[in-house]
């Protein structure tokens, strides 16, 4: 049987247990970068961007924070995700994987202010989230009235909608998300959960990333029997308007907007250089070139890239001269090159 998401259900009462994200306040850069940051775990950073122009509209009302935006608004179309009211704000699957219980419009960002303004006093609106806008074309000037001093250099992007919750899922950079207006949960889980959160299909995504799929609020055990396994290790963030959150790479968290009116504010950063490639890439290329060879095959291969790659062992050509390391050295950059041509070829044939 499933938990129905009732309070007295084992799975409500997992999550009302869950231990709660670390808080600190008038955290600084050099604290963030220094310590923060190298420690990869979330900390919410209570009050970071209270400060904030667009924080004060946003508390002040809707049509406060939409008259806000307006200022800055370039007209460009913008990306929104709308689904009726029988779907309780979960953006989600169909039920036979093949699409989605919503639907993706390109709206005029003035507009789907409008359409979220209309259905303020609705019990039941339909689901709406405006996603991912990048404001140095949509919304010029946004960031500099509204700095963030912990990133300064980084472009915000803008999320906006009603009462929606956004699945699990991870993002291959580090994150530091906003909350502007409205309140905002975040469930988080470290990257070794992956298996007990039961991820989605590659091929077919909502927004992007794979996405866990179980659903919070009524877990199905027997499809994902797994799943209180990933709720004891689940982390949680509650969010006011100033407040914000430092979400490790590769974290996995699900988002629930809890106010009919929500906007957050985020930044991702990574550490890759695009030169060298993308981690998914090599993981797609790993499951297509290793993942049906004989079981000993790909113990082999387990032991081969635990030396080389994730050097466990420490630096796997600390033996060699420094000069004849080559892959197993620091790659310099005319390596890199060498190397994305090696396998760009190898890909072709």
């Amino acid at each position: 049987m499933s938990p129905e998401g009732k309070n007295g259900d084992p799975m409500h009462l997992a999550l009302q247990s869950a231990a709660r994200v670390p808080e600190l306040a008038g955290v600084t850069a050099a604290h963030f970068w220094g310590d923060i940051l190298p420690a990869a775990k979330p900390v919410v950073l209570r009050g970071a961007v209270s400060d904030w122009p667009v924080v004060h509209a946003g508390r002040e009302s809707g049509e406060a924070l939409a008259a806000y935006l307006g200022n800055f608004d370039q007209g460009r179309p913008v990306r929104a995700m709308l689904g009726g009211p029988d779907i309780a704000g979960r953006f989600f699957y169909n039920s036979d994987l093949s699409g989605f219980n919503f639907r993706a419009e390109e709206l005029r960002l003035a507009a789907a202010l409008d359409l979220l303004l209309k259905h303020l006093d609705d019990p039941s609106p339909p689901a709406l989230a405006i996603q991912s806008v990048p404001t140095r074309a949509n919304l010029p000037g946004f960031d500099r009235a509204n700095a963030m001093r912990l990133l300064p250099d980084l472009e915000p992007r803008v999320w906006i909608g009603n009462k929606v919750t956004v699945a699990a899922h991870h993002d291959p950079s580090e994150n530091i998300a906003c909350v502007v207006a409205g309140r905002r949960r975040f469930t988080l889980f470290p990257p070794d959960q992956v298996a007990n959160l039961y991820p989605g299909p590659f091929e077919l995504t909502p927004a992007g990333p794979i996405i866990s799929m179980v659903d919070f609020d009524a877990p199905d055990l027997d499809r994902y029997p797994n799943f209180p396994e990933a709720m004891g290790h689940a982390l949680i963030a509650e969010l006011e308007p100033g407040d914000a959150l430092f979400i490790p790479y590769l974290w996995w968290h699900q988002v629930e907007s809890l106010d009919a009116v929500n906007m957050l504010v985020n930044y991702w950063w990574g550490p890759n250089d695009a030169a060298e490639g993308l981690p998914i890439q090599a993981l797609l290329h790993a499951m297509l070139a290793i993942k049906n060879l004989p079981p000993a095959h790909r113990e082999g291969w387990r032991a081969l890239f635990d030396h080389f790659v994730f050097e466990s062992g420490g630096p796997a050509g600390r033996h060699l001269p420094e000069e004849r390391r080559g892959v197993q050295g620091q790659l310099a950059p005319d390596l890199v090159i060498r190397l994305r041509a090696t396998i760009g070829r190898a890909l072709q044939s």
